[in-house]
C-alpha cells in the first residue's frame, strides 16, 4: 500500500525548451485508482514513466509513501508496470511469464508456484497456465500481464494504455474486470489512457493533462458537471459538450437568435466581469427539440444508437453556420433535412476569454 506524490515534477526532453510535463503537483492516496487522461502529447505517459523511474525528473520530486524516489532506480521503487504491448516472453508458458520476476528474485520454486496459482485464480487464468502466449486471445494476454504484476505484490501498479490493443467489445469487458480487480486488491494504481470514456468509468479520480500541464484532478462526476476550464469541458463527455464563442449584448448572452438562460450565480459572476466575449457550453442531454421558440435550425445528421439518438442541428451564429448536438430518446421520427427548434433544458457553462469557467 502506498501514497504517491508529484511535487512540481517536470520533464524536459533534450533539444526541447517546452516541458513534456510541467511542474506537476498531484497527490494519489493509498488504494486509489487515479487515471491520467489527455490527448496525444499531453504528457500523461511521460508522467507515468517518471514515477516508474524510466524518465528523469529534471525539476521537482516524486515521493512514494513519503520517501523521495526521484533518484531511486526503477527496480528499487517497488512498483509493477503493465505495458500497452503486454511484453510477454513468447517462449515461456503463462505460469513462467507470471513467475519470471519472482524467479529473478530467487523466490523458492514452491512459493513461486503458489503465488502464480493464486494470481491465476484471481484472474481466471488457471486453465491456461501451461499455454504459450501465442495460444491466448488478446484479453487473456492482458490478464497474464496483469498477473505478472500481481504476483510481485508491489506498492503501486502503473498501467500505460493496457487496453488499447483490444477490440471495442473486449475493451469494455476488460476495463470492468480491471476496475473490479483493483478494488479487490486495494493497490494504489496510476492508469494512463487517451480514452476519456475509459477514464470516467474506471477512475476514482481523473487527472486531465494538456501540453504537460495539469488542468484538473477530480472525481469523474465533478469533472463532468463542474469543469474547471473550457478544455476540460470539451474533453470530458461523449459526445462532447457543445461549445461556442458568444457575445454579451445589452447585458445578455446570445447564441444565434436565442437569449441564453443563466443561473443566478452565473449571472452575478458575469455582472462583475468587464469582458464582452465569452465561451458558452451546454451538454447534448441538456437540450430539447421543440416545434417553436428557442433556436431554429436544420437537421443535418441523425445518429441513432438504439437507446438514444444524437441530432445534429445547423444554425446561424455570428453570421456563419454552426452545429449543435441534441440528445434524444432512441426512437425518433426526426430525419435529415427537418427544421426544428432547440431549447436549453439543463445546466449551462460560461467561460472567460482565458478559458476559465465563470459559472
Amino acid at each position: 500500500m502506498a501514497e504517491v506524490t508529484y511535487k512540481s515534477a517536470s520533464r524536459i526532453y533534450p533539444g526541447s525548451e517546452i516541458p513534456a510535463v510541467n511542474a506537476l503537483d498531484l497527490e494519489i492516496t493509498d488504494g486509489e485508482l487515479l487515471v491520467l487522461v489527455g490527448p496525444s502529447g499531453s504528457g500523461k505517459s511521460t508522467a507515468l514513466r517518471m514515477l516508474a523511474g524510466l524518465e528523469f525528473v529534471d525539476e521537482g520530486s516524486i515521493l512514494i509513501n513519503g520517501k523521495d524516489v526521484t533518484l531511486t532506480p526503477p527496480q528499487d521503487r517497488d512498483i509493477a508496470m503493465v505495458f500497452q504491448n503486454y511484453a510477454l516472453y513468447p517462449g515461456m508458458t503463462v505460469a513462467e511469464n507470471m513467475g519470471f520476476a519472482l524467479k529473478q528474485q530467487k523466490v523458492p520454486k514452491e512459493e513461486r508456484r503458489r503465488q502464480v496459482e493464486e494470481a491465476a485464480r484471481i484472474l481466471d487464468l488457471t486453465e491456461y497456465l501451461d499455454r504459450k502466449p501465442k495460444n491466448l486471445s488478446g484479453g487473456q494476454r492482458q490478464r497474464v500481464a496483469m498477473g505478472r504484476a500481481i504476483v510481485r505484490s508491489p506498492q503501486v501498479f502503473l498501467m500505460d494504455e493496457p487496453l488499447s490493443n483490444l477490440d471495442a467489445k473486449l475493451r469494455v469487458q476488460t476495463r470492468t474486470e480491471l476496475a473490479d480487480l483493483q478494488a479487490r486488491l486495494g493497490v494504489t494504481t496510476v492508469y494512463v489512457t487517451h480514452d476519456q470514456v475509459e477514464a470516467m468509468t474506471m477512475g476514482h479520480r481523473v487527472a486531465v493533462l494538456k501540453d504537460g500541464i495539469l488542468q484538473q484532478a477530480d472525481r469523474p462526476r465533478t469533472l463532468y458537471s463542474e469543469p474547471k476550464n473550457r478544455f476540460v469541458a470539451g474533453f470530458i463527455g461523449s459526445p462532447a459538450m457543445n461549445l461556442f464563442d458568444i457575445d454579451r449584448v445589452d447585458g445578455q448572452l446570445r447564441l444565434g437568435s436565442m437569449t441564453v438562460p443563466l443561473s443566478a450565480s452565473t449571472d452575478a459572476a458575469l455582472e462583475s466581469t468587464s469582458g464582452t466575449s465569452f465561451g458558452f457550453g451546454v451538454r447534448p442531454e441538456h437540450m430539447t427539440l421543440t416545434t417553436e421558440g428557442g433556436l431554429p435550425g436544420e437537421v443535418i445528421v441523425v445518429e441513432e444508437l438504439g437507446s438514444e439518438a444524437f441530432i445534429h442541428v445547423k444554425f446561424e451564429h455570428r453570421g456563419s453556420d454552426e452545429t449543435i448536438v441534441v440528445r434524444t430518446d432512441g426512437e425518433t421520427a426526426i430525419d435529415r433535412g427537418d427544421f426544428v427548434n432547440v431549447t436549453i433544458s439543463g445546466p449551462t457553462h460560461v467561460f472567460a476569454e482565458s478559458g476559465e469557467r465563470i459559472g
